[in-house]
């Protein structure tokens, strides 16, 4: 994967972390919350964290000390 594909990514999987906000949001507050889908999608969100790290890690050259 290029640079700019990684760079695309990394921008897809910002807009799904941001989008699980609001639907975790969303959940919170209904009357009749459901806190094991609220769990999953909190999961869902850490995951995207993670690889979105991952990814711009790849992004960073490595440093020869």
């Amino acid at each position: 994967m290029d640079e700019i594909e990684t760079i695309r990514l990394i921008g897809v999987l910002r807009q799904e972390h941001r989008d699980l906000d609001d639907a975790i949001d969303a959940l919170i507050f209904a009357p009749a919350n459901d806190q094991l889908q609220i769990a999953r999608l909190k999961k869902r969100k850490l995951k995207l964290k993670d690889e979105i790290a991952a990814l711009e890690d790849q992004l960073i050259p490595d440093i020869i000390a």
